[in-house]
């Protein structure tokens, strides 16, 4: 076998030698750029239609909001508290192992008051009292499903389009489609925050950000809080900028020498690597940098926002982002799995991540932003209206529920102040209009002027797509 062909070979099977975390688009006038691989720059076809968003902003919120509590409402539900759930209404749906030994199923209704907020009535919890004020801002989905009942598929399933690790993520598919606007910075990042809620909370890994099967170059960049939001990206002591720019010219002709001697794809996405990290040396510190903003940016997005690492700091540096044209901004906020003691954790998550979402909202509006940005609020799937544990004792909580569930989205493409999908009087089997979670990606790609039937990536003989082979839809019905 040649050395050509073994190198190819171990690219597409381990995922290449150059996975980084400082993987992005290159841009510029450098030697790395010139010789850029196919697609940094975005796919010459995108957009396919004239988009009604240049960006995402996605608040994921793990361990599944318990949509029952916060967004889905029937006034039957209050009179039916402490009833036993009827088996026609379970039916045979798949349970976890937490409940499905359970002998008595007593709903539970919301644990606040449930009310009308905006023009159009949007029933919404008291737990969210800022985004009862954006009522008339977002639209609200109560008809999501999945079939994934455990966390880790479930969230690789919202995020890739399958439950089996390996594949792309959406804001990997974004980035290899559509580049970046900004050369400085990666086209997608990601935050990550621990809630008061269930702490710790359910674990997130890499590949929830990985670029798959796409090259590397596309990853999301993990931005941690503090002074070195990415590893490495500093120079070690008694390095100039001039010495290490010289060091990357050097190096980029090697690479690219081997690159031509043996064809290996990710050799040009490590030389991207580091043309990108080079930048980010200025940029990064720039973007993290909080001291220009106002006292009224820091009311508006609530007290935690100037405490790095917190679910509040993140949107604020995500609404930075947005002005900085990065393409897909994805926060990760932890602590949303109220197995127990829920009574006592979801008032906590939601004071983490009420202000600050609705803020976001506000802020990017006020700047003239959110036409043209998307925003998403949700997780990876709902809670049960049924108890689990005993009703009313101070430990009972909420089991998995992926038959139905809420998100809310708001800005580029997407109607203000409606509400979309209905649920029956127990909010756990949906009664009009379903919207599957390769339904929402489909709607999300639309957005973006994508088509999602024609957005394919040729890996393994098949043409992967990120809604996968079975039948999705965008839901248009969401659509301004």
């Amino acid at each position: 076998m040649s050395e050509l062909s073994r190198r190819a070979f171990l690219s597409q099977q381990a995922g290449g030698l150059g996975r980084i975390a400082l993987g992005s688009l290159l841009l510029g006038n450098t030697a790395a750029a010139r010789s850029a691989p196919a697609g940094a720059l975005g796919i010459a076809d995108l957009p396919h239609f004239a988009p009604r968003a240049k960006r995402v902003i996605y608040l994921f919120q793990s361990g599944g909001p318990s949509h029952c509590d916060l967004f889905d409402y029937t006034p039957r539900i209050d009179k039916l508290h402490g009833e036993e759930l009827p088996p026609s209404v379970r039916g045979d749906q798949r349970v976890t192992g937490m409940t499905s030994g359970q002998d008595s199923f007593p709903v539970v209704a919301p644990m606040r008051k449930m009310r009308q907020c905006g023009q159009h009535g949007t029933w919404l919890s008291d737990l969210i009292p800022y985004t009862q004020k954006i009522a008339d801002n977002i639209t609200i989905v109560r008809s999501m499903h999945t079939e994934a009942i455990n966390h880790d598929p479930a969230v690789t399933f919202i995020n890739t389009g399958s439950q089996q690790p390996g594949n792309a993520s959406l804001g990997a598919w974004l980035s290899y489609g559509l580049g970046s606007e900004n050369e400085n910075l990666p086209a997608y990042m990601v935050l990550m925050s621990q809630g008061s809620g269930k702490n710790p909370g359910q674990p997130l890994f890499s590949r929830l950000w990985g670029s798959g099967f796409l090259p590397s170059s596309h990853q999301g960049v993990n931005l941690r809080p503090g002074a070195n939001p990415v590893l490495y990206l500093a120079n070690p002591e008694g390095v100039t900028s001039a010495s290490r720019r010289a060091m990357l010219d050097n190096l980029s002709k090697l690479n690219a020498i081997q690159s031509a001697e043996t064809g290996d794809p990710e050799i040009q996405s490590r030389i991207s690597a580091y043309e990108m990290a080079f930048r980010m040396q200025s940029s990064v510190p720039s973007l993290t940098d909080l001291s220009d903003e106002s006292e009224s940016t820091f009311e508006l997005y609530g007290p935690d926002s100037k405490r790095p690492g917190t679910f509040a700091a993140n949107c604020l540096l995500a609404r930075r982002m947005a002005e900085r044209g990065v393409r897909f901004i994805q926060l990760f906020h932890r602590g949303w799995d109220q197995h127990i003691s829920i009574e006592e954790q979801l008032p906590k998550q939601c004071r983490d991540t009420d202000q600050p979402s609705a803020a976001l909202v506000r802020d990017l509006e006020e700047r003239g932003l959110l036409d043209d940005t998307l925003v998403i609020w949700g997780g990876e799937f709902g809670r049960t209206v049924y108890s689990q544990g005993t009703l009313g004792s101070p430990s009972a909580g909420r089991d998995h529920h992926g038959r139905c569930f809420s998100i809310w989205m708001a800005g580029g493409g997407v109607k203000q102040g409606f509400d979309f999908g209905q649920t029956d009087d127990f909010s756990y089997n949906i009664t009009e209009n379903p919207v599957h979670i390769r339904d929402l990606n489909a709607t999300i790609l639309h957005c973006l002027g994508i088509d999602h039937q024609r957005f394919t990536f040729k890996f393994r003989g098949l043409d992967q797509r990120l809604t996968g082979v079975e039948e999705a839809h965008v839901v248009r019905e969401l659509l301004s």
